[in-house]
């Protein structure tokens, strides 16, 4: 998929969570200011700079898409195996516990 297909997919999922992208030129208002969200007048938003790389849009929308539960909205399958890069890692609970744990060393 390519890059402006995937960027509008991200745009329409976030959409579909009821929270509208808007693309801001951040230049302009002569603050600095962050792409993110934000709730304005009681609607969810995620703003963005449009002065910003098409990667760097993609990966900014893509990191809070990412931490958003998603599984049960539909998605092209393209899409979410990329947002699966920016989903948050689990720690792994792979670590047995010991069945002996050592005791303090009671004979000083």
């Amino acid at each position: 998929m390519n890059a402006d297909r995937l960027y509008q997919e991200l745009k329409d999922l976030s959409e579909r969570l009821g929270i509208e992208v808007s693309e801001q030129n951040f230049r302009a208002t002569g603050i600095k200011a962050r792409s993110g969200y934000c709730v304005i007048r009681g609607t969810p938003m995620f703003l963005i700079d449009k002065n910003k790389r098409l990667q760097r849009r993609i990966a900014i929308l893509s990191e809070f898409l990412g931490c958003r539960i998603t599984e049960d909205v539909f998605m092209v399958p393209a899409v979410r195996e990329h947002l699966d890069k920016y989903r948050p890692k689990r720690p792994r609970a792979n670590k047995q516990p010991e069945l002996f744990p050592a005791k303090p060393d009671d004979s000083q």
